[in-house]
């Protein structure tokens, strides 16, 4: 059974991820701080050390402790317009913090390399889509500093022959299927969750940032992917970097998108609650539009999405939601 280190692996993300390692019979390290996660998130007991990453030689030692070969990297701050308030708090964490997991890893000897990256590294494409030889030109802090640490990992592995998958997700949501786990964050900013959270009246309203962009209803699109889906394509990656698979760059998407209008529509439908929805200015560092291009990923891992469908993830996070207010 091998030891992976996962940072970041009792958030939302991560703990979806480190779940499906443990049953596909791999030994998940988790490596985390709890700013966001939380240690119920790893329903299959796997051994948790709350450590932060600028803590580079707890970092190290782990490493070296557990004859880690491999790392999947998730720890990271995602709120793109909080980046636009905070940049030096989203350097400091994304890119700073990969710089000095970056520097442990090549010291012990990591071989592979499996990185959370984002389609904010895409800033705003022409058509609103974005395929991996896209134009990067981030427009948050957020974006930059997940930039600014896949081009670290590129020049790292070309140094010192680290091999890597980058993984440039979209727009994440949804929750187990069988409810064992969702986002547990209180104070979400994704809007299926936000939704939800309204339609449990936990929340006074839901808000619509920007009604006047250009699309179809002047709401913004963005490309909605399942958890599960997702989670699924870090094993995917993991098995490619375990046959041999030379470093790559890859969208993780379904190539369609869903407007804030759409979303809405469909939470409330599925809820049975018209919650009620307010419509404000639009927010610093939103693109109108956000969709991937997402054919290389299938052809390159072999990876199928499940659950590519609108309903299908409100379905599970709305079950998600209704476990946590319950208690």
């Amino acid at each position: 059974m091998e030891n992976l280190l996962v940072t970041g692996g009792a958030g939302y993300i991560g703990g979806h991820v480190v779940r499906q390692l443990s049953e596909a019979g791999y030994r998940p390290i988790v490596f985390d701080n709890l700013s966001t996660g939380s240690g119920a998130t790893l329903v299959c007991g796997e051994e948790l050390i709350v450590s932060d990453l600028s803590d580079q030689a707890r970092l190290e030692q782990t490493l070296r402790d557990y004859g880690i070969t491999t790392v999947l990297h998730f720890a990271a701050s995602i709120v793109a317009p909080q980046s636009v308030s905070l940049p030096l708090a989203y350097y400091g964490n994304n890119t700073c913090n990969t710089l000095r997991l970056l520097q442990s890893c090549v010291r012990v000897g990591v071989e592979k390399f499996v990185f959370s990256s984002t389609a904010a590294v895409y800033g705003v494409p022409d058509s609103g889509c974005a395929a991996e030889d896209s134009p990067t030109i981030p427009i948050n802090p957020y974006g930059t500093s997940k930039l600014m640490s896949e081009w670290m990992l590129r020049d790292a592995a070309l140094a010192h022959g680290l091999r890597y998958v980058a993984l440039r997700y979209f727009n994440v949501a949804g929750a187990d299927p069988l409810a064992r786990m969702g986002q547990r964050v209180k104070e979400a900013t994704h809007l299926i969750k936000v939704c939800c959270q309204a339609a449990l009246g936990n929340r006074p309203s839901v808000s619509i940032f920007g009604t006047d962009y250009a699309t179809p209803d002047g709401t913004g699109v963005r490309d909605y992917i399942h958890i599960e889906d997702l989670a699924s394509a870090h094993l995917a990656a993991l098995a490619y970097l375990e046959r041999g698979g030379e470093p790559t760059t890859l969208n993780v998407g379904y190539g369609h998108g869903s407007s804030v209008r759409e979303v809405i529509e469909v939470v409330q439908r599925i809820a049975g609650v018209r919650f009620p929805v307010c419509e404000a200015p639009r927010r610093p560092g939103d693109p109108a539009m956000l969709v991937a291009k997402a054919e290389r990923i299938r052809q390159v891992l072999d990876w199928t999405p499940r659950y590519a469908d609108l309903e299908t993830i409100v379905a599970d996070a709305w079950r998600w939601e209704q476990k946590l207010a319950a208690g």
